[in-house]
């Protein structure tokens, strides 16, 4: 419906009769506004506000490395420590000079190494769920890594434990290695290598820790 420059209504193209003007000013008194042939703004439908993009949330995913861990780790119903003290056992007169938790999370273990003050060495497997030590193997006799690992023994005054205490009071996780060898500063001195595993990331942090003074040497994160 349209208005001419006359100002005769006209509907759909052809002029209005007395009745359709009257009809006209009927409507309008409601308050209804017409604008062309069946076309009004009460008809058109409200406009929907168009939503953001949420967005991205950072990724989950973990490499390789760390899902291996996340798999293993809660599995592993035993402790270092509790792996150390089965090992020990095992072996009278022994310290613990290695150990590393490994296997699958359907059959966790701790693999780990003890020696006697003369450097003899024995390799200890321990189940990580029941706490089980299996037989003791021994390993090379040769003299010369015997007389190395014996004079390593000597200068370490600081325990395994000791060590991995001194690498979770900096990174608050779980300790999966442990091992005595030499530092690497180039000097003869001795240290421990402890790696913990945080689980929020599964990364692995890397201490060396001085056997002589609880020291820590250098850390290293491990995101691979």
């Amino acid at each position: 419906m349209d208005t001419n420059r006359s100002g005769v209504v006209t509907r759909c193209g052809r002029p209005a009769g007395p009745r359709a003007i009257g009809l006209v000013c009927a409507v309008a008194a409601t308050g209804a506004l017409l604008t062309g042939c069946g076309n009004s703004e009460k008809d058109k439908a409200p406009a929907r506000p168009v939503p953001a993009s949420a967005p991205a949330s950072p990724s989950t995913s973990l490499n390789a490395e760390q899902a291996q861990r996340k798999a293993l780790i809660p599995k592993a119903k035993v402790g270092y420590e509790q792996a150390m003290k089965a090992a020990v056992a095992a072996v009278p007169a022994s310290e613990v000079i290695a150990a590393e938790l490994k296997g699958s999370p359907a059959s966790p273990y701790w693999s780990t190494a003890v020696a006697t003050t003369d450097g003899t060495v024995h390799s200890v497997r321990v189940d990580a769920v029941s706490g089980k030590a299996e037989q003791p193997r021994s390993e090379s006799d040769d003299s010369g890594d015997k007389q190395q690992l014996a004079a390593r023994l000597s200068k370490a005054k600081v325990t395994a434990q000791q060590a991995a205490q001194t690498a979770t009071d900096k990174t608050k996780g779980t300790v999966t290695t442990v091992e005595l060898g030499d530092a690497q500063n180039g000097s003869d001195a001795v240290a421990w290598t402890v790696g913990v595993v945080t689980p929020d990331n599964w990364n692995e942090t890397t201490y060396g820790i001085d056997a002589t003074n609880r020291k820590v040497l250098y850390m290293h994160v491990n995101q691979d």
